[in-house]
């Protein structure tokens, strides 16, 4: 069930048409300038403006803004089985993070863009109680490709990049994740470092983390704590 939940959330990096119902109605909900999710595990003040062509999709567990200038995001909320919480219990967050994301979101990135590489990853203990933060390279899979400028004769294929940050909240693993258009939309102008491009995104991932407000923990779930 997990891998099939992921894969929901490839295939909204790779269009968001897919992640839409039929009618492109939205799973969740819009409360004024905030987007709800179908499970109630959290609310965002919503990241993307329509006059920018700002855009939402989602499925009952992943939702991702998207607008015409520089904003590709994806939240992703996947409730813990046993399985999952037993992984937690046994390994220790740190290398639960590092588990799950070697084994599900990376995995499934290389299953279906070729050349996918880690750039970096790093725990951080003092953001969120404790997250994971990657940075990934992932040849043909800009959310941006519209926008890349003509190259003529040239096949080069555009290498996008990704920020994702993950980290456990409520008995949901979260991952956010957020594409760093410019690298692919600006072309040979484009010359930032990879430290700066790691601090682009990072700044990127917290903002969004900023606008997120989690749903209470249940007076059961409190109690074993």
């Amino acid at each position: 069930m997990l891998r099939l939940i992921l894969a929901i959330l490839l295939a909204a990096a790779v269009t968001t048409a897919r992640a839409q119902n039929a009618d492109g109605a939205l799973v969740g909900k819009i409360e004024g300038r905030s987007y709800v999710s179908p499970t109630g595990a959290f609310k965002i003040v919503i990241p993307v403006l329509p006059e920018l062509g700002g855009d939402i999709t989602d499925t009952p567990n992943v939702v991702t803004f998207q607008d015409d200038f520089n904003v590709h995001v994806s939240i992703a909320a996947f409730p813990q089985d046993a399985t999952q919480r037993w992984e937690l219990s046994t390994r220790g967050l740190k290398d639960y993070l590092i588990y799950f994301f070697s084994n599900f979101v990376l995995a499934d990135f290389k299953q279906t863009f070729a050349g996918v590489e880690i750039q970096s990853a790093k725990f951080i203990p003092s953001m969120l109680d404790g997250s994971l933060l990657t940075y990934i390279l992932v040849p043909g899979g800009t959310m941006f490709g519209h926008r890349v400028p003509d190259i003529g004769l040239s096949t080069r294929v555009p290498v996008a990049k990704r920020g994702n940050l993950l980290f456990v909240r409520n008995g949901h693993i979260f991952v956010v994740s957020a594409e760093l258009a410019e690298r692919v939309i600006e072309g040979s102008l484009y010359n930032k470092t990879t430290e700066q491009e790691d601090e682009i995104l990072r700044n990127r991932l917290n903002d969004v983390v900023g606008k997120i407000s989690f749903a209470s923990m249940p007076a059961a779930e409190t109690a074993k704590k």
